[in-house]
């Protein structure tokens, strides 16, 4: 019981999270962020019964087709550099947490928002804006290009 309530609160709390200001909202990326909220942290975790970061994203983006490595500092390594600016919904956002390197990810959402695993509260979602990430803020990549991002989105040109 107490787990199902847990997930009614979260599923609740991205409805007003992301609803309305998200180009992410009812899309299948979204969707799949959906599934997964609240779901625990596990160190080397890739799969719905525990996350780590960057096995949270790897297995996001493989939903929609996309391969990543299960390294976050690998992850950074792909795609192309975006500023934060011009952060758009799937864009990945990188932090240096440990103080040696990128060593946290998370899936940017709009709104400032971004999902990720944490390693004390599992799959959350949270600002960029808020001091702890603010100030450990590495930089952003887009892997998605403008076809995958429109079907992941939900969008059509």
């Amino acid at each position: 019981m107490k787990k199902k309530l847990t997930v009614a609160i979260l599923s609740t709390a991205l409805l007003f999270t992301m609803g309305t200001g998200s180009a992410l909202a009812h899309s299948p990326m979204e969707q799949e962020i959906d599934q997964l909220l609240g779901t625990r942290y596990s160190y080397g975790g890739n799969t719905p019964s525990g996350f780590d970061c960057s096995g949270f994203t790897m297995y996001v983006f493989a939903q929609l087709g996309l391969k990543l490595p299960h390294q976050s500092g690998s992850q950074f390594q792909m795609g192309s550099s975006v500023t934060r600016k011009d952060l758009r919904p799937g864009d990945l956002v990188f932090f240096n947490t440990s103080g040696r390197g990128i060593s946290h990810v998370g899936i940017y959402i709009g709104d400032d928002k971004f999902a990720h695993s944490s390693s004390s509260r599992g799959v959350v979602i949270n600002r960029l804006t808020e001091d702890y990430y603010a100030q450990r803020y590495v930089g952003s990549k887009r892997i998605m290009n403008d076809a995958k991002y429109e079907e992941a989105a939900g969008e059509t040109s």
